[in-house]
């Protein structure tokens, strides 16, 4: 893959980080002898947006709290992620801030008590809007790659959902699936 072009697994991103260990997407870089960086581009209180209370198990009319960002992999833009709580965990947290979180917002969570126990993904592929065009700095007709992250907490209640768009030419998803345990088997 070249420079620009990322595989991406999801496993260390649902892990809390040990105290003082970098976030996963940091750790990750270095890992491959990258760089890039994150901006927080708004952080708050919003109107739950289609679909995203439903996911959270909320009203339709429900606040969230939203952390957007841009992703950046030397230097180019390669992912617009979209963050959302439920207001009762994120509000008055580093959640509802543009701040860096150290560790990220999976540690703080867990900080906050409320660890993940199961993960749902949905992917589709879409056309982007003009903004995330402009932004992503997308041709015109190249499709994103859209993926839906719920995470659940060990009483299943949903916790946080992300929602990312990345070029879909410049991506690559990898899931590892480890079934049952070798090691408890006579």
């Amino acid at each position: 893959m070249s420079p620009g072009e990322w595989t991406s697994t999801s496993m260390p991103y649902l892990t809390p980080r040990e105290q003082g260990e970098p976030d996963a997407w940091s750790a990750e870089l270095e890992a491959r002898g990258q760089r890039g960086s994150q901006r927080v581009v708004h952080a708050g209180e919003v109107p739950a947006p289609s679909g995203i209370a439903e996911l959270l198990g909320l009203s339709v009319a429900a606040t969230v709290v939203v952390r957007r960002r841009v992703i950046y992999l030397a230097d180019e833009p390669c992912e617009l992620t979209d963050t959302y709580y439920p207001v009762d965990i994120a509000r008055g947290t580093r959640l509802a801030s543009t701040a860096k979180i150290r560790g990220g917002a999976v540690t703080l969570l867990a900080e906050l008590g409320y660890a993940a126990a199961l993960v749902r993904e949905d992917v589709v592929a879409r056309m982007p809007t003009e903004d995330e065009r402009e932004v992503l700095g997308t041709a015109e007709g190249e499709p994103l790659l859209q993926l839906t992250r719920v995470t659940f907490d060990h009483e299943d209640r949903p916790i946080q959902v992300d929602r990312m768009a990345m070029p879909a030419h410049r991506q690559q998803l990898r899931y590892e699936i480890r079934v049952g345990d070798d090691s408890a088997q006579s």
